[in-house]
């Protein structure tokens, strides 16, 4: 899955990007997918559930790449 998310805030909480794009399919999911160290920002393992997610960065992992950009 390759996914450009438009960011309509300042940002997005890791987990909730997760789940708005369809890798998980709840909450509890996500923050599981983040704690196990199977998620990066930016090239980057991150295990912070809350990351806050903005405009320009790459969150990738197994199957997934998401670019989140600012709405235009």
């Amino acid at each position: 899955m390759n996914e450009t998310f438009e960011l309509e805030t300042e940002y997005i909480p890791l987990c909730d990007l997760l789940k708005v794009c369809g890798v998980t399919d709840t909450g509890g999911a996500a923050k599981h997918l983040v704690a196990e160290g199977e998620v990066m920002v930016d090239g980057e393992v991150e295990l912070r559930k809350a990351r806050k997610i903005r405009a320009g960065h790459t969150v990738t992992g197994e199957g997934f790449q998401i670019r989140v950009v600012a709405a235009t």
